[in-house]
């Protein structure tokens, strides 16, 4: 149960911190870059933390994975961006590798 917390509350920060990236890239406000660069950090922390409970070849994937989900999300969502076909069968492979894993 703690590696769920440290892998979520991880993964939050981290899709946080790629928002103001994203918000820096519009804006250019270097105020924006450091906050997403200080959320970054702490998001990396509890990342660390994780691995005292989990493999860090498993570890690396699920939190890769579910990030690269959840950024996609807010992308399409918040940006208006578009996936080409072949980002949609990559978001797959990645699902389907957290699939694969957990068995």
């Amino acid at each position: 149960m703690t590696y769920i917390v440290l892998i979520v509350i991880a993964i939050v920060l981290e899709v946080l911190a790629d928002i103001l990236f994203k918000e820096w890239t519009i804006k250019n406000q270097n105020i924006i870059l450091y906050t997403g660069l200080s959320i970054y950090f702490i998001g990396t922390y509890f990342w660390a933390m994780s691995l005292k409970y989990e493999l860090l070849s498993k570890s690396i994937v699920i939190f890769s994975v579910i990030n690269l989900i959840c950024i996609t999300l807010v992308g399409l969502l918040y940006y208006n961006e578009q996936l080409s076909l072949i980002n949609k069968i990559a978001i797959l492979f990645g699902i389907l590798s957290v699939l694969l894993i957990e068995l």
